[in-house]
Order: structure tokens, then sequence, then C-alpha cells
């Protein structure tokens, strides 16, 4: 791009859009035209806090941007996304990237066709701790998440699955070379009218498991990955970006002659994950390079967890209190 500032917007500024419109503010190469929220206490509220001008409709702003950041409810991103893209705006969108598999697609064919960035906010992937543990997989044999919130009423605009687990879902498709082959899932109900609670198992082509565990009814936040391989186990406190590697020392045996472990613990005191997407996506932006969390990224974890989400519809889902 032949500019000396990436000239930015961001649409939706409720309790994520705000941290976007900080992390903006924070880049010498960016300008924040404005800021966009249907709702004008809101958008009133953030233009005096952070000196933005502020527009209640997204189409006010689109002629003003080269990209822009989405963080509006889902059931209107496609809407939305559609009118940036068509643009040709490179876009930010949170996730999940849509509800609907055939309107992902439609986004994605869009992006290509006015050759513009589209990136999912799957911010989980920046986490310093997953980076590291990424970079040390060697041959993965089983996965496991647990992903546990207390409850609030921020993004009950959809299910556990597509609200938290989604997260573990892309990580897991990302660090496993192979199609998955098979789904179990079970889920239920417990507050929203939509699944609150889910476990799945997934078995990959290459023989690869995954079980995931998702809640946001638990009674305190709980943010872990654990991976299996032959030569070490990683265990990722997202939380406290921290990764733990548990490994055989060849080299040293006890007196029964068994192998001792070795333990190391990686802590990344300082990072800020949605930062480094934000920057990842204006470094995509102004070199013309692939985003590490791409749209085809957003569409395979939507994909699989709407398979979930059909297998949990297909059995039991409401919470039954014992009497």
């Amino acid at each position: 791009m032949n500019q000396d500032k990436v000239k930015v917007g961001v649409i939706g500024v409720g309790h994520l859009g705000e941290y976007h419109v900080q992390k903006y503010l924070a880049m010498p190469t960016v300008e924040l035209m404005g800021v966009v929220d249907t709702d004008s206490d809101r958008a009133t509220e953030i233009s005096g806090r952070y000196n933005v001008n502020a527009y209640g409709e997204h189409r006010e702003i689109l002629d003003m941007v080269d990209a822009v950041s989405l963080a509006v409810p889902t059931e209107v991103h496609f809407d939305v996304a559609r009118d940036i893209l068509s643009k040709g705006i490179h876009l930010l969108i949170e996730k999940p990237i849509t509800y609907k598999i055939e309107d992902a697609d439609c986004l994605l064919e869009l992006a290509r066709k006015n050759n513009v960035v589209l990136q999912v906010g799957l911010v989980e992937r920046f986490n310093p701790a997953i980076v590291k543990m990424e970079s040390m997989l060697t041959q993965p044999v089983f996965l496991e998440s647990h992903r546990m919130n207390v409850f609030t009423s921020r993004g009950i605009d959809v299910d556990v699955v597509l609200d938290l687990m989604i997260h573990d879902l892309d990580i897991f498709l990302h660090v496993v070379p192979s199609e998955v082959k098979d789904i179990h899932a079970v889920g239920m109900s417990v507050i929203t009218g939509k699944t609150d609670i889910a476990n799945v198992r997934m078995i990959f082509e290459n023989g690869v498991v995954a079980n995931l565990t998702a809640s946001r009814v638990a009674d305190k936040a709980l943010r872990k990955i654990r991976v299996f391989q032959p030569d070490a186990y990683l265990s990722v406190n997202c939380a406290k970006r921290e990764l733990s590697v548990i490994r055989l020392n060849g080299e040293v045996n006890d007196s029964n002659d068994f192998p001792q472990v070795t333990s190391e613990k990686m802590k990344f005191p300082g990072k800020d994950p949605l930062a480094d997407e934000i920057s990842s996506f204006m470094d995509a932006v102004t070199n013309g390079a692939e985003p590490i969390v791409s749209g085809q990224d957003g569409r395979n974890a939507l994909k699989t967890a709407l398979d979930i989400i059909d297998q949990i519809k297909r059995g039991n889902k409401n919470f039954q209190a014992i009497s």
C-alpha cells in the first residue's frame, strides 16, 4: 500500500470492539478514522473516551478506510462483512466468521475477487504459550482442551461451541495435518436456551484423537490445552500464558533402571495476544501476505463447530435438576 498510514475503522464497539480501538490507537502506522455502533449512546461514549469520530451506520465509514475490524453480533456478521469486502476493504472479523457455511464461502469468494485480506479473530492462536507449543509439536497423538467460563451475558447470541470451544477447534485443526474422520458430541442447555456445556471427541484420519470440553456456566474460569506426543507431554495454561513440558531424560535412570523425566515451565509475561493479532492483520494488509488466521481457517473451524452442534441437537440438550 502506498500510504504513510493505514486508514482503519472499528465497527461494533462493545466490550471487545473497544479493545480493538485501543490497539489501533497505539499503532503509529495506523490512522483510526472512526468507530461505528448502532447504539448511539455507546458510540458517543467511545468517541468521547478516545477522541475519535463516531457513526451510527457502517456504510458511513466505508469510503474513508482501507481496513476494518468488525466486532458486531454474529447474526449480522454476514450482511456487514459483505458490504465491507464488496468495497475492496480489508477485514478482520471476530469469531465465528458467520452462522452459515454458505455465507462464509461467499465472504471468502468476495475477498478473493477483490484481492483483500480476510482474517478471523481467533485470538487464542496468538497466545504466546500456544505459539511456543506449536513450535514444539512433532507427532501429536492425543490432544485435550478444557475451556470454562463463569456465566456472563456476553456472547450468548451463540451457543458455547461457537462462543468458546471454537478457539480450541481452530488450534487443533491447525496443528493436526489431517481431516476429521469422526465426531462424538454431547451437550446441554443450563441457562440460555442454547447449549451451555459441550464435550466432543474428534478422531482424525491419521489416528490422532482430540477431546474438547467447554462450559460457560462453570464456578471458575479455566483455559487449558494438553498434548501428548512420543517425545513429550505439553500442557498450556492459556489464561496464565504458561507452557509446561515434560520429557524423558534418556541419560539418567533411577535405581530400578527406569528413565527419569524432566519438567520445564515457560512463562510469557507482558505479551498481548490481541495486539499481536491486530499487528498481524496490519502486516498482512500492508505486505499483501496471507493472514496467520485466514478466512479459510475461520471457515474450517465453523464447519466443524456446526457438525458438533448438529450432533448435539440430535441428542439430549436440556438440563434437568435431580429432585
